[in-house]
């Protein structure tokens, strides 16, 4: 049960502002928390604790933010030393606005077994005196070195991001809520005007009751017209919200909760009149985004309301107070969608005015939430009710509580079974690289600050069923246009897939203005590579020596380029791949370009032009001089020969800096040389000399010390001896064998490539010369 609670607060330009670190404001939440439940002397409490459980800030919500005035190394117990406290235990969260209130469900098991004792849970931001400290003179350090243990559960970012939502402009929140709002809308049958009163009527109340809040960070009532309306000072960042209808992340907020059983609480002289009991709990999680199966609902989050009501015994008539997390209109919406529970319900949505009025608090939120909720309760009666519904990430993870006076013996979690449920939905295929034609499921657009429309981001659906993300290509002012009124939902549109992501137009000829498809031809120069053409063999070098020959997006789009060219090369046979230099055929991606903060991709034939490459039925040799290391490895893995010099080493190496080999070499490797040596390889970053990778297979030939590219010549030679269109065929052949378990099955299968070797000019010409015993003169057709 919840003993005490605590919120602290400040604004600037305030007379009492003092600019306190969140530090400081969690230790003073926690210190009115400890009042609350013991009085003015609070010191049995403060000694009795032992788990301090922290909510991760939002400085430390993932590995690339920064703390501009630094952050304490262990923030659970720099609260603690402030305290005079000394827990046992130490605990800090995922990052995510449902961290609150699951700390509350789980902790809440460990006292009801006896695991912990007394708890005190923290939370703080100070992102609005922050920004205004680091402006001035002489900004103060909120850094601080604590001694002791911590418990730190991550960051909890699994399936919020990815490389995939990344390159389709969906990096942050309001970009991703805003494809599920405009879902939601378009399911409604709602125009956009009408759509926005809906959200403006939905939040008017909101900012009411922020406006009753004595820790609110805009305790301003705002009408519907005010919150809908698109204006200077309400200025449109993505359809289909305006700033007002988003969360408030510029706040000087802290809250606290202090948990422990009802022995421990006799024991420490609480009163029963702080009591208050957590009835219900639930913790689900929804499907990653493009996984779901229909953007516009939230499955998951509906179902934790109706498990946690489930356990405490009642349904949503008999709750006192409501508060639903409130980041984006769609959090709310979507809860009430499913529950019928009216927009205008007199008990009010919000116990606090929500993330837009009271403030986002960072991933915080729902502590005061739950705070003000054990307050409401505490003077509405004995038997009085209240439910806080907490969600985290992209309507991903939802955490409930429902809280009352009534005593009431723990109860353990039952979501188990109910997630299983909800993760036994099938899917939808996705298409990553979305090429046709198909539909426009939801979108967006996004504005600049003076109010021009910047990017269009579409979720779609190809006529094959599959969903793929995609941009509006630059200029296509009618999909553009019809996102910016609200029209673009059911639009027939035209994919293409480009390495920098996809893109979509509103036709096919429209495509093919504004993105049309390169002729596949050879230039005279290239800025990094050498390429040159001795009749039927192309030399392509990788020149980047001061780089190691690592590969950045420039250089492996014009390695896409070349192969391309190469592979609709009828008069080109044979490709030799090389680096510049003697040092290394290719150390991989160019990781200083890429820690320079500049974007990285691959092209849709995957890393140095070869690694996704399909239907690679021409012979490319790789012939390594120096090292292969990670994707320089994974390019060679990708080549039907490899000639190495002595000197040469092999690895995949990605695991020593966090990565893993994702362009093939987690599957080359293990066909090549078997599981055994892949997984020692991989797991170990191990790398193996030219020797050992011949003896494993990996390497054809092994050329003296600096000799790997003439040696490939001679390969080469070799291979243009024979006829191309066989060449070609066999290549095929044994890709269409490949997906055979039985060799007797893939040898009786037709194979229409075979059928077309046996009628080609090759095959008559190459019969005809043994017969004639003579050279054949290969005609490749």
């Amino acid at each position: 049960m919840i003993v005490g609670v605590g919120q602290s607060s400040e604004r600037i330009g305030e007379p009492d502002y003092r600019g306190i670190s969140p530090v400081g404001l969690a230790t003073q939440a926690a210190c009115r928390a400890l009042a609350d439940a013991g009085g003015p002397d609070a010191s049995p409490l403060r000694g009795a604790i032992d788990l301090v459980a922290g909510v991760r800030q939002f400085d430390n919500s993932s590995p690339t933010t920064t703390a501009p005035l630094g952050r304490p190394n262990n923030f659970p117990r720099a609260v603690a030393r402030r305290l005079g406290a000394a827990p046992r235990r130490a605990l800090l969260d995922v990052a995510g606005g449902h961290s609150p209130q699951h700390l509350v469900n789980d902790i809440g098991a460990m006292v009801a077994t006896g695991e912990v004792d007394v708890a005190l849970l923290v939370g703080a931001e100070a992102i609005s005196t922050v920004r205004h400290l680091v402006a001035g003179d002489d900004p103060p350090d909120f850094s601080e070195q604590v001694d002791g243990d911590l418990e730190d559960r991550g960051h909890g970012r699994r399936g919020l991001f990815s490389r995939y939502l990344t390159s389709h402009a969906l990096a942050t929140p309001a970009h991703q809520y805003a494809l599920f709002e405009e879902a939601r809308r378009a399911r409604l049958g709602l125009d956009r005007a009408s759509y926005a009163r809906t959200m403006g009527a939905l939040f008017a109340p909101f900012s009411a009751a922020a406006a009753c809040h004595s820790h609110a960070s805009a305790p301003t009532a705002r009408s519907v017209d005010e919150l809908a309306t698109p204006s200077e000072r309400n200025r449109l960042v993505v359809e289909p919200y305006t700033r007002a209808l988003m969360a408030r992340e510029n706040v000087n907020q802290g809250a606290a909760v202090l948990i422990t059983s009802i022995e421990a609480a006799r024991r420490l002289g609480v009163p029963e009149h702080r009591w208050v009991f957590l009835h219900g709990h639930a913790d689900l999680r929804e499907r990653d985004l493009l996984d779901r199966q229909d953007l516009s609902r939230f499955p998951a989050g509906v179902a934790a309301v109706e498990l946690a009501l489930e356990m405490a015994g009642i349904t949503l008539a008999d709750l006192t107070t409501i508060d639903l997390y409130s980041c984006f209109p769609i959090a709310v919406s979507a809860i009430c969608d499913e529950l019928g529970l009216a927009p205008d319900d007199p008990r009010g949505l919000t116990v606090t005015g929500g993330l837009p009025f009271f403030g986002g608090a960072g991933n915080n939120y729902a502590m005061h939430a739950i705070a003000t909720t054990v307050e409401r309760l505490r003077v509405a009666g004995p038997t009085a009710s209240g439910l806080v519904g907490a969600n985290g990430g992209m309507l991903s993870k939802y955490s409930v509580g429902v809280y009352s006076r009534v005593p009431r013996p723990w109860a353990p979690d039952r979501a188990a079974t109910r997630q299983d449920q909800l993760d036994a939905v099938p899917v939808p295929g996705i298409a990553r690289n979305a090429e046709g034609w198909g539909t426009v499921e939801t979108g967006t657009l996004t504005y600049h600050r003076d109010g021009r429309p910047d990017t269009g981001i579409v979720v779609g659906r190809l006529d094959d069923g599959r969903r793929f993300l995609a941009l509006v290509a630059d200029g296509d002012d009618d999909l553009t246009g019809r996102l910016a009124a609200g029209t673009a939902i059911g639009t027939r549109v035209y994919a293409r897939a480009l390495g920098v992501g996809n893109r979509v137009a509103v036709s096919s000829a429209r495509m093919e203005r504004l993105l049309p498809r390169r002729v596949p031809t050879l230039r005279g120069s290239y800025e990094f590579l050498e390429v040159r053409r001795d009749d039927h063999v192309l030399e392509v070098v990788i020149n980047r020596p001061e780089r190691r020959n690592a590969l950045h997006p420039p250089a492996n789009d014009e390695l896409e380029d070349v192969f391309d060219a190469y592979f609709a090369d009828r008069d080109l046979w044979v490709a030799i791949i090389t680096g510049a230099g003697d040092t290394a055929f290719s150390a991989g991606s160019d990781m200083i370009y890429h820690a320079s903060g500049n974007p990285m991709w691959v092209p849709v034939s995957g890393f140095g032009g070869l690694t996704r490459r399909a239907g690679m039925n021409k012979p490319v040799i790789a012939a390594v001089n120096g090292f292969a290391f990670a994707g320089g490895f994974e390019i060679v893995l990708a080549c039907h020969l490899v000639v190495a010099d002595e000197l040469a080493r092999f690895a995949l190496s990605e695991a020593k800096v966090g990565l893993a080999a994702g362009e093939g070499g987690l599957v080359r490797l293990p066909r090549a040389v078997g599981p055994a040596l892949a997984n020692e390889l991989v797991l170990t970053g191990r790398p193996i000399g030219a020797q050992e990778a011949h003896s494993r297979g990996l390497v054809n030939r092994v050329a003296p010390a600096g000799q790997a590219l003439p040696a490939a010549r001679e390969l080469a030679a070799q291979i243009i001896a024979s006829s191309p269109t066989s060449i070609r065929v066999s290549l095929d052949a044994m890709a269409e064998a490949a997906a055979f378990p039985d060799p007797v099955a893939a040898v009786s299968a037709y194979s229409r490539p075979m059928d077309d070797l046996f009628t080609s000019e090759d095959s008559y010409e190459g019969r005809m010369a043994f017969v004639e015993k003579r050279a054949p003169r290969w005609v490749n057709r």
